[in-house]
């Protein structure tokens, strides 16, 4: 279940968000998941200002022209550096032949790797299995007024557009913890629902995945069917 920060707290977050601090940082140093100090930011400064925010960090971290010379005149330098150092070793070798060595005749036997390597395609380390998942024992669903599931895509979530394209075509259904939070993003076409047994996403998998939707989504967590 997401943590319940105290309003002191969401204060401090945003003061520190605008003075510079990361979201992982922030993350950390209260003890929370990035998802909940990035909702709290965007609830607190609103989407365009934590933009904004977003933005100017971005802006500070990208290296001026003059910083970008300099780190071109040093690695020439050294590169230059390097090529005496290399001129210098083959005159003194020349000079001072060595007594010959295994590699002299320059070639040696390299044995082949005994290793099985796993070629399996990479693993979704974004999402929780169902089954993982310790529900409160009641949740809230927003749905259309005609009783029917909203569904939405992965890529409606700013939160998650660092997954893979394809993972942002998958259909979610959005599950809330807390009935304010729920109310606050109900629209005028909506409602929302009390689920008091969680047990029924569980019995209800099969003909979510009927219908192409493979994910939930909830405050801090993405959920797999």
């Amino acid at each position: 279940m997401a943590k319940r920060l105290l309003e002191k707290q969401k204060k401090e977050i945003i003061s520190y968000f605008i003075e510079g601090k990361s979201i992982d940082l922030l993350s950390n140093d209260f003890d929370c998941s990035k998802l909940t100090i990035i909702r709290n930011l965007k609830k607190g400064l609103g989407e365009l200002k934590y933009k904004e925010v977003i933005n100017k960090f971005k802006i500070s971290k990208i290296p001026n022209v003059k910083q970008i010379k300099n780190t071109n005149k040093k690695e020439d330098n050294q590169k230059q550096s390097a090529n005496k150092t290399k001129i210098k070793s083959d005159f003194v070798a020349e000079e001072s032949p060595q007594e010959e060595t295994f590699f002299s005749d320059g070639f040696i036997e390299i044995m082949p790797l005994e290793h099985d390597f796993d070629n399996q395609p990479q693993k979704d380390i974004s999402s929780v299995p169902l089954s993982q998942i310790n529900f409160p024992s009641t949740v809230f669903l927003i749905v259309k007024k005609e009783i029917e599931l909203e569904t939405k895509y992965l890529k409606d979530y700013p939160e998650w557009q660092f997954l893979p394209k394809d993972d942002l075509e998958r259909k979610t259904i959005e599950i809330h913890f807390d009935l304010k939070t729920a109310k606050r993003l109900c629209s005028k076409d909506q409602k929302v629902i009390k689920v008091p047994n969680t047990d029924v996403f569980r019995v209800v998998t099969p003909i979510l995945l009927s219908r192409g939707i493979t994910r939930i989504v909830t405050d801090d967590n993405l959920i797999c069917l």
